[in-house]
């Protein structure tokens, strides 16, 4: 028997989520034909078959999380393997990953919980594995928001990724951030607000490189790097998302609302391939579009800086020595202060700034 491992679907993800089988035990495969869909950062991800050949046992159920390197489909004596399709490398010694438990079995010693405050959990659906009790010994209270809980979800693809990713984030970085208004009353009517901020962050890394940078905290360097890759953070229903718009210091207009407008559409459909969410060396949040004015943005490594535009508005400005209604974009800007000087974040800012206030 055959056993294919889980592929390392790249970004040094450690697992991945079943969304649907494609195959049932039983079933004779040919090479390359979809097995299984499952989710990984941010993306939905069809794994082919590796081999022609008859399928003896399928590991794990939907919804279930599986471990890069665990058993994924077992095939039955005498299928042909084609080595040349398996995705990454293979590690042959993990251990296969297990469905998470809950309740009592996975803390391993039973819930503290009075009787009137586990009657109260059932009536509102609350799962008790996942409260943290804050009584003597751990012992769960009314106080821990049973009251207003609703059922427990816990979370899962996209959304499990953003926790993870921002976690790992917030523990690597140290984050400073610098605010400023630019002022684009002067635009031409009908003005594309997304693309004249991707222009203006092409053109402030010409003139301040030190923020278009990825870092190595653990070898200490940074490696400074010509061509710009600008990560678009996207809202959607499921999560945040960050697609990769590329080269965007040496694209016309046109073509850059071309490949955001073919982003997004990918982005909507979750059928954005996995190399598309990797590779940024610089971040942009148009948070703006739904509200707020100024952030203090999350810095992804190896990135050094991200870049925040918050909602266009009118305000009473000092213009041409006269008190004017002008339109203004707050602009937030956050990096990392290991790596970036306070003064190579103002230069940043002002080119950004100076860009965007251009007719």
């Amino acid at each position: 028997m055959h056993q294919f491992l889980l592929p390392d679907l790249g970004e040094g993800l450690e697992e991945a989520e079943i969304v649907a089988w494609h195959v049932n035990e039983g079933d004779s495969v040919v090479v390359d034909q979809p097995l299984v869909s499952v989710e990984t950062d941010k993306a939905v991800v069809e794994v082919p078959s590796p081999q022609a050949g008859r399928i003896a046992r399928l590991h794990g159920s939907k919804g279930d999380l599986v471990k890069v390197g665990a058993p994924l489909v077992d095939f039955a004596e005498g299928a042909q393997q084609d080595t040349g399709t398996v995705v990454g490398e293979l590690n042959r010694g993990e251990p296969p990953a297990h469905k998470a438990e809950t309740g009592e079995a996975a803390r391993g010693r039973p819930i503290q919980v009075l009787p009137a405050v586990r009657a109260l959990a059932r009536k509102l659906d609350v799962d008790l594995s996942l409260v943290q009790g804050s009584g003597p010994g751990g012992t769960i209270t009314r106080a821990d928001g049973l009251a207003d809980a609703g059922p427990a979800e816990p979370l899962r693809g996209m959304r499990r990724a953003m926790a993870q990713r921002m976690t790992a984030a917030h523990a690597r970085v140290v984050p400073s951030s610098v605010t400023d208004d630019a002022d684009i009353e002067d635009w031409r009517k009908g003005e594309d607000v997304t693309i004249r901020l991707v222009r203006a962050i092409g053109a402030a890394c010409k003139a301040e490189p030190s923020l278009n940078v990825w870092y190595n905290a653990e070898a200490g360097e940074r490696r400074l790097i010509p061509r710009i890759d600008l990560g678009i953070a996207v809202d959607t229903e499921g999560g945040l998302i960050v697609p990769v718009l590329r080269n965007v210091g040496e694209r016309n207009a046109r073509d850059l609302r071309a490949g955001l407008d073919r982003m997004r559409a990918d982005a909507a459909a979750r059928s954005i391939p996995p190399e598309e969410l990797r590779g940024a060396t610089i971040t942009l949040s148009n948070f703006g579009m739904i509200g707020g004015r100024f952030a203090n943005l999350i810095v992804v490594p190896p990135q050094v800086a991200i870049i925040g535009a918050g909602r266009v508005s009118p305000h009473v400005v000092a213009h041409d020595g006269e008190a004017a209604i002008r339109r203004i974009l707050p602009l937030s800007l956050t990096f990392d202060h290991r790596v970036v000087t306070g003064g190579e974040a103002a230069r940043f800012l002002r080119a950004l700034k100076a860009d965007l206030q251009r007719a």
